[in-house]
């Protein structure tokens, strides 16, 4: 290394002073600036004495970034894939990129941690999403620290950062999800294949989320017992390591009956493939023209772009209802209202305390505590209510 001190310099593009060592730029503030010119004389001195760590003063909130988004497509993962938690972190980075994305990162601290958050309410996001984005924020600093990317008094002085509470911030409040009035649910059946209308049928009267009517397989189901017992293969908190069982009554039992014949090999019972060929044969039921001779020997496609799959996503459940809600003319809901549903009716009629076994809403302490309780409760609601 040279002994040779390098010099004060401007960064054009953002206007920072920065000095190069070893090739790598350090970013001191604004160019001519006290507080630059200070820092500079201490990366100066540093870097005589021979106890500069280049790589450490170098790096930058957008690097910090890169290396974290890198860690997260590999932590965040549920049965071998990416969840969307990386796509929320990318989100979340955004603002903070744009703002300070040169900053170097053991300078960031929470006054601009509050700049960024200002930008998120000019993006006209609303409070919860703000304050999920600088949690991820925080996170990413946690990261950076557990890896001595950063001192931990940065990611300390940024936790320090209050969420935005109601009423008083600028930003703007989401409505509260609300359950789908039972019209706008009966406009659909028409427009939904017959797999579709018994996945809402279902969740209405077990409160499933959807990404569990979506898995429904039959050797996920129990049925030994009057009330069935569903252990959905992978469920929303399962990487917290509680338990998700879902109880089907009666009314459940009925719906998923006929599904549990002609089943493939996946086992699924709600099947999009199995959906399009009933579509297929009620189009040439249906037709009352004469097939052209083009027509008769048209030959499917060897390998088709899109082919149905094995089972329906939560993506395509929900397309398909909006759909429907658009060809029936009625107001837009969403596959997650009804289990919003399904815990009103099930307050009406058994109370807060039996809806939250149902539904599974209990802290991992609480279940380990009273857990077959739950069970005997829910198991007893469900044989009159679903």
């Amino acid at each position: 290394m040279s002994t040779r001190p390098p010099k004060y310099c401007l960064h054009k593009p953002s206007g920072q002073a920065r000095v190069r060592i070893d090739g790598k730029d350090i970013y001191l503030g604004e160019f001519n600036s006290q507080k630059s010119q200070e820092r500079y004389n201490e990366i100066i001195a540093r870097f005589l004495t021979g106890k500069l760590n280049v790589d450490s003063e170098a790096l930058t909130l957008s690097r910090i970034a890169i290396m974290y988004i890198a860690f997260a497509r590999g932590y965040y993962l549920k049965d071998g894939k990416q969840t969307g938690e990386v796509y929320c972190i990318q989100m979340a980075l955004k603002p903070l990129l744009k703002s300070f994305g040169r900053e170097r990162i053991s300078h960031f601290g929470p006054r601009k941690l509050k700049q960024v958050r200002e930008e998120m309410i000019c993006l006209d996001w609303a409070r919860n999403t703000i304050n999920q984005a600088v949690m991820r924020i925080t996170r990413m600093l946690r990261w950076a620290t557990e890896n001595e990317y950063v001192d931990a008094l940065t990611y300390q002085a940024c936790k320090s950062v209050t969420g935005l509470r109601r009423g008083r911030c600028k930003a703007r409040e989401t409505e509260p999800v609300q359950p789908v009035p039972q019209a706008n649910i009966d406009a659909v059946e028409l427009f939904v294949s017959r797999q579709i209308w018994a996945m809402i049928q279902l969740q209405l009267c077990t409160g499933m989320r959807p990404g569990e009517v979506c898995m429904v397989r039959d050797c996920d189901i129990d049925k030994t017992g009057d009330v069935w017992e569903y252990r959905p293969q992978t469920h929303k908190t399962a990487h917290h390591g509680r338990d998700r069982l879902i109880f089907i009554g009666p009314r459940g039992q009925k719906i998923l009956a006929p599904y549990f014949a002609n089943l493939d090999e996946s086992g699924y019972l709600f099947r999009p493939t199995a959906a399009e060929d009933n579509r297929q044969t009620l189009r040439r039921v249906s037709r009352k023209s004469r097939m052209t001779p083009s027509q008769e020997t048209r030959r499917r496609k060897q390998s088709p772009v899109r082919t149905p799959g094995d089972r329906y996503q939560r993506t395509s459940y929900t397309r398909a209802i909006t759909r429907a809600c658009k060809l029936a003319k009625a107001p837009e809901w969403s596959p997650n209202q009804l289990r919003h549903n399904a815990a009103t009716e099930l307050r009406k009629k058994f109370g807060l305390e039996g809806t939250r076994t149902v539904l599974g809403h209990s802290n991992a302490d609480m279940t380990q505590v009273y857990a077959e309780i739950d069970h005997d409760a829910a198991r007893q609601i469900m044989r009159s209510a679903g």
